[in-house]
């Protein structure tokens, strides 16, 4: 086999979710596609860190310096949706059941781990929720452990600032990632959320 193919099939193995043998089946899919399909996928891939940063504001995937979720004027500036990550956002926006604005964290605290308050964008989410007057901060994190924590904490900050804090509720099981919740599920959570006390 050639050592170019055997190098193309490790990369992708490295891939989350894929493995040597889906590699090995992407691999072989494009060498049969055209080379403009080919050139265009690796040009995306190429330039993703170049094209994609984060929004200045939120933290979203973004081409310019803030994205459009940000600079959309009908959007409530009220109320805040703190997710995890980026990836995050898209889901909800899905839903088409939230018109308020984003902050993403950037992960979770988690001291086995090393990561700390510090390590996240939590100062800046209680500046935003003091400076722009937020009434709500929904917190739409995973069900863990680490992200309990991470609820309990913003809570405790953000409680002098006569802030409602809520999080998803029913139907989420404990430690279950969002990105794989199926819509309805996870619609019916955000509706349902519950509130810090």
């Amino acid at each position: 086999m050639s050592q170019f193919l055997n190098d193309l099939i490790a990369e992708l193995a490295k891939l989350p979710g894929i493995g040597e043998k889906n590699a090995e089946r992407i691999a072989y899919f494009m060498l049969k596609r055209p080379d403009d399909e080919n050139r265009n996928l690796g040009g995306h891939i190429g330039g993703l860190k170049d094209k994609v940063r984060f929004c200045n504001i939120c933290g979203n995937f973004t081409e310019e310096e803030i994205c459009s979720i940000c600079s959309d004027p009908a959007r409530d500036l009220s109320r805040v949706c703190v997710v995890e990550e980026p990836k995050y956002i898209k889901i909800f926006e899905k839903l088409k059941i939230f018109k308020g604005v984003y902050h993403v964290l950037g992960g979770v605290i988690s001291p086995l781990n090393g990561i700390g308050p510090s390590d996240l964008a939590i100062d800046s989410l209680i500046e935003k929720a003091g400076k722009n007057r937020v009434s709500e901060v929904i917190l739409a994190l995973n069900q863990t452990t680490e992200a309990e924590l991470t609820g309990l904490y913003i809570h405790k900050l953000l409680k002098p600032l006569n802030v409602s804090v809520s999080k998803l509720m029913a139907g989420i099981p404990i430690g279950s990632d969002i990105e794989y919740i199926d819509v309805l599920t996870l619609s019916r959570s955000f509706e349902g959320r519950s509130k810090y006390q």
